[in-house]
């Protein structure tokens, strides 16, 4: 029971140890507030031995078997009870593990999440193991164990998972609004080192002053469900062949094409008649969406310009078709520079000709 009594020198004395059925244990209370003088008390290599009165902390053993004489570990003499003329010591005498305490098991809900891509709500789930590790042993009893008065490991480990997981919840849930992570990237372990760290920092505010520290994650792995991951995959591949189709605009002539040559498939199944016939028709309905579609998507042809009339010349100011001359009947402007034509069949006359040399018309 970690307890024994032995006689040395006509003097009965207690030797006082974690038991072995607590030796995992990461906090053991010695059961009995009343220690004999010069009991024996064992600390093991990975552990530590606190003394507590009246919810006071007084010393601290490390590794060791120590004899407890006042006259040698000077914190006892807070712990001597007076009425027993110096022979029993009054304290709380606890062990605590300093070890990483490794394969804790968490996990749990996170709760419906948008995934930024496709702005569908999904419910997600996280689980893992984590490993735990005391930084502050007084801090752990005065914090956790002598508050709360835990008989045993499992209640402590209970209520630690669940603040576990509500920081995680919160702290995935910020970051997948924060950094817009599509789901399906998250939940195949692509970001799963960032949000190790961003969960660590976090849970660290929270459990630092009870005196742990989780020390890292193991298995982490944020999850939906089957379905929602094959409606995720199909909202992901519709959204490329719309950005593969130009726009919405392409993307609803996609749509609609797809629709009809799924109505084909489903006439040469289970249309009138079945067989070649309404595999014929099939074919004809997605063949002739295919060739709608196309036409649309190609440029209309423009109509020619109008030809330019005989013995008009463009306005070099304002760009008008008028009648040959020295100014414009537009604008009014010096006609000049621009060129000159046969009233007659439309030849464009040479600087100073006096005749057309197309058809032998006087110029005008």
């Amino acid at each position: 029971m970690g307890i024994m009594n032995f006689v040395k020198g006509g003097v009965q004395e207690l030797a006082i140890a974690r038991p072995d059925q607590a030796k995992g244990a990461l906090v053991y209370k010695h059961p009995d507030p009343t220690i004999p003088n010069r009991a024996r008390v064992t600390v093991g290599a990975d552990e530590i031995a606190l003394f507590f009165r009246d919810g006071k902390f007084v010393g601290q053993l490390d590794a060791g078997v120590h004899v407890l004489e006042s006259s040698s570990i000077m914190f006892l003499d807070q712990l001597v009870d007076k009425f027993t003329g110096g022979n029993i010591f009054k304290a709380e005498l606890w062990f605590v593990s300093m070890r990483e305490i490794t394969g804790l098991k968490f996990g749990g809900r996170i709760g419906a999440q948008e995934d930024p891509k496709s702005g569908v709500p999904v419910e997600t789930m996280v689980h893992g193991d984590y490993s735990l590790k005391v930084i502050d042993p007084k801090q752990v009893i005065l914090g956790l164990w002598g508050m709360k008065s835990w008989a045993e490991d499992a209640e402590f480990f209970g209520w630690f998972r669940d603040l576990l997981l509500k920081v995680i919840r919160d702290r995935v849930a910020e970051l997948l609004v924060k950094k817009k992570w599509p789901l399906l990237d998250v939940t195949s372990g692509a970001f799963t080192e960032e949000i190790e760290e961003e969960v660590v920092q976090a849970v660290k505010r929270h459990i630092e002053p009870y005196g742990v520290q989780v020390v890292r994650l193991g298995n982490f792995v944020v999850a939906i469900k089957e379905e929602d991951e094959a409606n995720l995959k199909k909202l992901y591949t519709d959204a490329a062949y719309v950005r593969m189709a130009g726009g919405l605009q392409g993307y609803q002539q996609f749509a609609a094409g797809k629709a009809m040559m799924g109505a084909g498939e489903g006439m040469a199944k289970g249309g009138d008649g079945g067989g070649a016939a309404a595999t014929g028709a099939g074919l004809g309905v997605g063949f002739a969406m295919a060739n709608m579609f196309a036409k649309q998507g190609q440029p209309q042809a423009q109509p020619p310009p109008a030809p330019q009339s005989a013995g008009q010349v463009a306005c070099p100011a304002c760009g008008a078709q008028v009648a040959s001359g020295k100014f414009c009947a537009a604008c009014g402007k010096p006609l000049a520079a621009a060129k000159k034509f046969c009233a007659q069949c439309g030849v464009e006359l040479a600087a100073g000709a006096r005749f057309c040399s197309g058809c032998g018309t006087p110029a005008a």
